[in-house]
C-alpha cells in the first residue's frame, strides 16, 4: 500500500475555487466515508482549510486511487471535473510523506510558517480516526508530521518568519488605518470588532489585545461563546443584531465565521457608516478596515466599492507576503532550518521502511539459529548425567552468546544496506547464505513481526512463525 494525496491550495487555485471545495462538517464526514470505501482504498483524513483541500489516502493501486477521489471531490464540492481538475495537484509515495511533512510545518501556507496548520492536521486526522477511516500507516505518518512540525516550531525560529494570518491582516492594515506610530501600540486608540468566537476569531482578539487596541467588541451568534472570549480580552459581547452599530463605532473588523453565505453585506456596512457619520462616533472620519479570513468570504466583495471603506480578504494574503505587506521579512536560515527538519525526519522514515521490509528475513535468520541451538542443548542434555545440569546452563548461555555475536554484524548491516542502491540483492544474498525457509520468512510477513524491535522478541517470533509455516507444510 502507498500513500496518495490530491488537493488543492492557493497556490494551485483562485480563490473562488477554494471557496467552493472546502468540506466542513457532516459534508466532510461524507466525503471521508465516500473516500474511503472507494476501490483501492483502504484509509483517508482530508485536510481542509482556509487555504487548501487536500485528501490524503493510503492505496494499492495508484491511476485507480487519483480517478476515485478526483471523482468523489468533484461530486462534493459540486464543482464539475473538467473544471476542477486543472487546479488539481498529486503526489504519491515519498513526495506525498515530504508534502505532508512541509505542510504541517507551515512550508507550504499562504503565510509562510503560520502555526495554525498544525492544530488543523491535527484536527484532520483526530477528525478521521473518529469517523473510522484512519488506517494505521496513515495515523503512523500523521504522527510523524506532527512531531516534525512540533519540532520545527521548537528547535527554530520560523514563528518569527512566519506570522499567522491574522498578524499579517493587521499589519496590512496598519497600512490604512492609524496607529503604530511614534512608539506607541500598533492598534492604540483604534476599535477591533471580531465577528466570530472560533478558533480564528479567538486568535484575533487575543492578538489585537496585545497590540494595544482601545476598545474589543466580539459579535456572534452564540452569546455565550461571544462573552466569553470577550471576557478574556477584556471587551465586550455583542449579538449580530446589533452588528451595524458595532461596525459603526470600530475602525477596524475582523471576520473569520463558519457561516455558509456572506455576514457583512454591502447595504449593512453603508447602514453603518451613514450611521457613524449622523452620530459624529469616535470613528468617525476615519478610513473603516475590514479584514476577512473566513472561506467561504463573509465580506461580500462589494463592500471594498464603497467611499472610505478597504477590504482584504485571503487572496490578498501571498505565500510570503502580498505586495505592500510591512513587517513580514521572513529569515531565509529558519526557514533553511525547517526544511533541514523535514529532511532529515522524512530520511529517518525513509530508513525506517526499508529496515522493516528486511525484517522478515532477519527474523527467520535469528529464528534458523535459535533452532540450530535448541537442537544442538537437546542432544548435549542427553549425554551429560543429571548433576551436570548447571554446567548445561552455562553452556547453553554461551552458545547463544556465540551466536548473537555471530549474526549481530550481517543483520544490522542488512538493514543498513537495504536502503541503498540494489538493497534487495544484501537480502537475497542472506536467504541463500543461510538457506532460509522462504515460508517462514512469509509467515513472519504476515504476522506483521516487521514491527519487532529486539533480538530476544525477534527470535520468539521467528519461532512461532518457523511453526505455523511446519504446520503449513504438514497439512
Amino acid at each position: 500500500m502507498s500513500v496518495l494525496v490530491v488537493g488543492l491550495s492557493h497556490k494551485s487555485a483562485s480563490l473562488d475555487v477554494l471557496e467552493r471545495a472546502v468540506v466542513s462538517g457532516d459534508a466532510l464526514g461524507k466525503l471521508l466515508r465516500d473516500v474511503s470505501q472507494a476501490p483501492s482504498v483502504a484509509g483517508a483524513f482530508v485536510v481542509s482549510t482556509c487555504n487548501r483541500a487536500e485528501v490524503y489516502a493510503e492505496v494499492d493501486k495508484f491511476h485507480a486511487g487519483v480517478s476515485a477521489i478526483c471523482d468523489l471531490v468533484a461530486r462534493h464540492s459540486g464543482i464539475p471535473l473538467g473544471e476542477l481538475t486543472p487546479h488539481l495537484y498529486v503526489h504519491y509515495e515519498d513526495r506525498a510523506v515530504q508534502h505532508l511533512l512541509a505542510v504541517a510545518c507551515g512550508l507550504e501556507s499562504m503565510v509562510l510558517g503560520e502555526s495554525q496548520i498544525l492544530g488543523q492536521v491535527r484536527k484532520a486526522l483526530g477528525t478521521a480516526r473518529e469517523q473510522g477511516t484512519l488506517s494505521r500507516p496513515l495515523g503512523e505518518l500523521g504522527t510523524l508530521a506532527l512531531h516534525t512540525a512540533k519540532r520545527a516550531h521548537a528547535e527554530t525560529g520560523i514563528d518569527r518568519a512566519g506570522a499567522s494570518l491574522v498578524t499579517v491582516g493587521i499589519e496590512a492594515a496598519l497600512g490604512t488605518v492609524p496607529g503604530g506610530r511614534d512608539g506607541q501600540p500598533a492598534l492604540a486608540g483604534l476599535g477591533v470588532l471580531v465577528v466570530g468566537a472560533g478558533s480564528m476569531s479567538s486568535l484575533a482578539a487575543t492578538t489585537a489585545a496585545r497590540m494595544g487596541a482601545g476598545r474589543i467588541v466580539v459579535a456572534n451568534r452564540s452569546p455565550g461563546r461571544a462573552g466569553k472570549l470577550a471576557a478574556a480580552v477584556g471587551g465586550t459581547a455583542i449579538d449580530m443584531a446589533g452588528l451595524a452599530g458595532a461596525i459603526a463605532a470600530a475602525d477596524l473588523v475582523i471576520t473569520c465565521t463558519g457561516a455558509t453565505g456572506t455576514v457583512i453585506s454591502t447595504d449593512l456596512v453603508a447602514q453603518a457608516l451613514g450611521a457613524r457619520a449622523a452620530a459624529a462616533a469616535p470613528a468617525a472620519g476615519r478610513p473603516l478596515f475590514l479584514l476577512d479570513l473566513a472561506l467561504p468570504r463573509d465580506v461580500q466583495p462589494e463592500v471594498a466599492g464603497l467611499p472610505g471603506v478597504s477590504l482584504l480578504g485571503l487572496d490578498a494574503l501571498g505565500h510570503r507576503s502580498a505586495p505592500g505587506l510591512p513587517g513580514v521579512a521572513l529569515r531565509e536560515a529558519d526557514v533553511a532550518a525547517v526544511r533541514a527538519i523535514v529532511a532529515e525526519e522524512f530520511a529517518a522514515r525513509v530508513s525506517a521502511v526499508h529496515a522493516a521490509r528486511v525484517a522478515p528475513t532477519v527474523v527467520a535468520l535469528r529464528a534458523k539459529a535459535a533452532t540450530v541451538v535448541d537442537a544442538e542443548m537437546a542432544r548435549l542434555a542427553g549425554r551429560l548425567q543429571p548433576e551436570g545440569h548447571r554446567t548445561l546452563q552455562e553452556v547453553e548461555r554461551a552458545m547463544r552468546r556465540v551466536v548473537d555475536k555471530l549474526l549481530h554484524a550481517p543483520t544490522v548491516r542488512v538493514k543498513e544496506l537495504a536502503g541503498s542502491p540494489g538493497g534487495d540483492s544484501y537480502e537475497d544474498a542472506l536467504r541463500v547464505l543461510f538457506d532460509l525457509d522462504p515460508a517462514v520468512i512469509a509467515a513472519v510477513t504476515m504476522a506483521d513481526g516487521a514491527a519487532v524491535e529486539t533480538d530476544d522478541d525477534a527470535v520468539q517470533a521467528g519461532n512461532v512463525a518457523a511453526e505455523t509455516a511446519a504446520g503449513e507444510d504438514d497439512t
